[in-house]
């Protein structure tokens, strides 16, 4: 009666235990990549190209008496804006290629998911912020610098974005705005920042005395 008994208590155990082992054997191979997927490299470099494109449509006609043109003594004139989305490219690359070099975040798989508030929320001028002092316009630069040095630095940040093989989500920075963020998600940031200053562009351009 015994060996009844034991057989069928195994092969019980067998069936309940393969769906367990099939399970876990899903989740490891479901563990988060870190490094971009085609389709983030693709959507990475289009957002850079476009928001390269609208920036430059938007600023490369503009006279002198609009570039310096201000609203308001508080408002960024043009020429600002234009400097500021210099010196946060500048900023955000460095950051970027920084942690890449840095050893990788334990903890990284917890940035993944501000990709798509990072998305959401970085062109939505419906909520103002300040900028931080290090990336605010300060003047000491011409027009003609501050646009030679805008295609320079794209022209890097997108060659980086053609070519990098770099576990970049692996690698996290702080953000004042939305904490730790990853290097991929830093990469993104620089377009989806550019896309939310050219809006502000347009509105400058609107301005009951702007210069026609």
């Amino acid at each position: 009666m015994v060996r009844r008994v034991v057989a069928p208590l195994i092969s019980v155990m067998t069936l309940v235990m393969l769906p367990t082992l099939t399970v876990g054997a899903r989740a490891q191979a479901a563990a988060p990549d870190a490094t971009m997927t085609r389709a983030e490299r693709a959507e990475l470099i289009d957002l850079l190209n476009r928001s390269e494109k609208e920036f430059l449509d938007a600023v490369e006609s503009v006279s002198d008496a609009q570039w310096t043109f201000k609203a308001a003594p508080d408002r960024w004139s043009i020429g600002e804006v234009a400097e500021h989305l210099v010196l946060a490219e500048a900023g955000l690359f460095t950051t970027a290629t920084r942690s890449v070099a840095a050893p990788a975040d334990d903890k990284w798989t917890a940035t993944v998911g501000k990709t798509d508030l990072l998305k959401r929320a970085l062109p939505n001028r419906t909520t103002k912020v300040d900028a931080p002092q290090e990336i605010r316009p300060r003047g000491d630069m011409t027009r003609a610098q501050v646009m030679a040095r805008f295609k320079e630095q794209r022209a890097r940040t997108l060659a980086f974005a053609q070519e990098t093989e770099a576990p970049l989500k692996a690698h996290t920075a702080p953000n004042p705005f939305f904490g730790a963020i990853n290097a991929h998600q830093l990469l993104l940031y620089i377009p989806l920042h550019n896309l939310r200053h050219d809006q502000q562009i347009a509105e400058v351009k609107t301005a009951r005395d702007y210069p026609r």
